[in-house]
């Protein structure tokens, strides 16, 4: 029950960041949203979403991570059904800049309660390994989602669409045994950990997903980025001075935590600008229709799903390293594939191919990275690592869709015709590429060889801390 309810709310998570693009065109006339006010739609749910994922792992931590997961969801519902009622543009984007704070609620909430349910091993591996795929899937099917309910429901069903499958989630979690969480005597919620934290990690992500308004070399984008570092740097020294940490610096420390964030970052960053870069492609020069251009994405969704059920069978054998390096140089190979698509190509010779490719070596990517960022934590930690692994997922998608999306849009300049679109895709889809083969060498280089070497615990963790909380 803790396994299914975690999956879901990862999968209605994953489905909201995709299934609200392909509706944009519909939004926009619907409610009579300004052009450059239209992209906020997509940008307030990343901004909140990534901004208070740190906060929601250790709120989780200290007051229960059941209770915490069941507010996210609830808030998250409530959200979705106000935003598909909404009718002016500020009423959707309120919306929608509550569905990312129930999502950084319920997501580090989520894998934190399958972390403590399930000890390090082939268990917890196979847990993660339902709960990737299931996350993969959230987003592939998001597109397919969002083409068949804009064009053939409306709009507003992109928002509905999340209200019962929060409802299952919360009825799922409602059938697990209560778990009685108190913080430990003289821990609390840092304050001002928060506050810098949040305010560092929302003022990067915004700064970034601004730049394709204003630009990269804009004072508002170089503003918000310097203010970005000196929060993040603030809060890196106040976080070594408290007992009671947002983030235990010294949980870096790990090479297991410290590898996988990187290499998480990295795929993000390649994953998340590939399903854009493939998307335009398929409607902008292949002319296909959003339902159509969601339908292309179903051989990615069997790919995801099969790459991730080989990488759970090699990693409860042989460790994470074993599947993720394999995978982050098929995945580069496939985007490389993709990277020689035409102006006059079409779905079977120029997507179906580089697709299954590109998704196998992802699934044996994303499986695995899960069970690598949680090696050696504590069980009184387990939030604040989901925290940060979720975090580091969801910054790699903003900066890495924000800079290769620039990066093709210099390259195609101010041409709009099939051919100068297909440029700058292809070129985004060859560094996309490169990512993959730079988060190999991160799994090569950073992770250790054997899941015994867990080196960043805190002091005094022993087996049974490990596992602590696991009946709960």
């Amino acid at each position: 029950m803790v396994l299914a309810a975690a999956a879901v709310a990862q999968f209605v998570a994953a489905l909201d960041m995709a299934v609200v693009t392909i509706a944009l065109p519909a939004i926009r006339t619907a409610l009579g949203f300004a052009p450059l006010d239209l992209s906020w739609v997509v940008h307030i749910y990343a901004l909140t979403f990534g901004g208070f994922l740190l906060l929601g792992g250790r709120t989780c931590d200290l007051y229960g991570r059941r209770r915490l997961f069941v507010l996210g969801m609830a808030v998250f519902g409530l959200c979705s059904l106000a935003g598909g009622l909404a009718q002016e543009p500020w009423q959707l984007i309120a919306a929608r800049a509550g569905q990312g704070l129930g999502a950084a609620a319920a997501t580090p909430a989520a894998l934190a309660m399958i972390t403590t349910t399930f000890p390090e091993g082939p268990r917890r591996v196979r847990a993660l390994g339902v709960w990737s795929a299931v996350n993969a899937a959230g987003g592939a099917l998001g597109v397919l989602a969002g083409g068949l309910l804009t064009e053939y429901a409306g709009w507003r069903w992109v928002m509905l669409i999340n209200v019962p499958i929060v409802a299952v989630a919360l009825a799922l979690v409602s059938a697990t045994p209560p778990a009685v969480a108190r913080p430990r005597r003289g821990e609390r919620l840092d304050a001002l950990g928060a506050v810098l934290g949040t305010g560092g990690i929302g003022l990067l992500v915004l700064g970034v997903v601004r730049t394709d308004a204003v630009g990269w070399g804009s004072p508002a984008t170089w503003g918000s980025l310097g203010a970005a570092v000196a929060l993040l740097a603030a809060f890196a020294y106040a976080e070594s001075r408290t007992s009671s940490p947002l983030l235990r610096l010294s949980l870096l420390r790990s090479r297991w935590v410290a590898g996988a964030n990187l290499l998480v970052f990295l795929a993000a960053a390649g994953q998340f600008t590939a399903f854009y870069f493939v998307s335009l492609y398929m409607q902008q020069v292949l002319g296909m229709s959003a339902a159509a251009t969601g339908a292309g994405f179903l051989p990615f969704s069997v790919g995801l799903v099969a790459g991730t059920a080989v990488a759970t069978r090699i990693t409860a054998t042989r460790g994470p390293r074993a599947s993720l390096v394999p995978g982050a140089l098929l995945a580069a190979v496939g985007l490389a594939w993709f990277s020689f698509i035409g102006p006059r190509g079409g779905f079977l010779t120029d997507v179906l191919g580089p697709s299954l490719v590109t998704s196998v070596g992802a699934g044996l990517v994303l499986a695995p990275i899960a069970a690598a960022a949680t090696t050696g934590v504590a069980s009184r930690e387990a939030g604040m690592a989901s925290g940060l692994f979720n975090s580091s997922r969801q910054l790699g998608g903003c900066v890495g869709l924000a800079a290769l999306a620039t990066l093709a849009a210099h390259r195609t300049g101010t041409a709009t015709d099939p051919a100068a679109l297909n440029d700058g895709y292809a070129l985004g889809l060859t560094v996309t590429a490169v990512l993959f083969v730079f988060a190999a060498a991160v799994a090569i280089g950073i992770l250790p060889r054997s899941r015994a070497a867990t080196p960043g615990l805190h002091p005094g963790d022993t087996a049974d801390n490990r596992l602590e909380g696991t009946h709960s």
